[in-house]
């Protein structure tokens, strides 16, 4: 089975090109729907007593968490080092329940997925990507997005041109939807075409 990474920045329409891969019947898995049911299940216990204060009804509460962790921000590892590993659990369960079922590829969206370093073992990775005015744009226009902060999200993550250059395939949400949809379809038809490789 074709084991694929989909990876980006930020606003460079991850989502929209996961959709797509899933609306012609792709198993498809977001690294931060992971999170989220971590975050109401397995990762409340340690990141509750690592976080003190965190949890709200036995779900760990993210605004309470982010105010935690922007007061200290050595916070940030000791978190990844909690959540990490059982993200990655997730995933790999994921694509093992996949290719037993049978499919000849599926697909998880990982964000940080160069810049954390691990090898999930994807056979190839997807990038998504589009111009830095389009990016700002489009980022600046969610809910409670600052330029302050869009920076700080911008500084933590890879350079685009270097997420481009380490790409099986590349993306370009800036053109219009059909097209980037039209482009993940004929990837599909391709690697369905060779037929299950593991």
């Amino acid at each position: 089975m074709w084991r694929i990474g989909l990876t980006g920045s930020i606003a460079t329409g991850k989502s929209t090109v996961l959709k797509a891969f899933a609306d012609l019947g792709v198993p498809v898995l977001s690294a931060d729907d992971v999170v989220a049911q971590l975050y109401g299940g397995e990762a409340v216990a340690p990141v509750e007593a690592a976080f003190p204060g965190v949890t709200r009804d036995g779900v760990i509460d993210r605004n309470l968490l982010s105010q935690q962790l922007a007061k200290d921000q050595s916070g940030f590892k000791r978190l990844e080092a909690l959540v990490h590993p059982l993200v990655r659990a997730g995933i790999a369960r994921f694509m093992d329940e996949a290719q037993a079922a049978g499919h000849e590829l599926a697909v998880v969206e990982v964000p940080l997925l160069f810049e954390s370093g691990y090898d999930y073992g994807f056979r190839a990775v997807a990038v998504t990507w589009v111009d830095d005015a389009t990016q700002r744009q489009r980022a600046l226009a969610r809910p409670g997005m600052t330029v302050e902060k869009l920076d700080t999200i911008i500084a933590r993550q890879m350079p685009q041109a270097e997420k481009k250059a380490r790409a099986s395939y590349l993306f370009d949400t800036g053109m219009p939807q059909d097209k980037t949809i039209a482009m993940v379809a004929a990837l599909v038809a391709t690697i369905r075409a060779r037929g299950p490789k593991h």
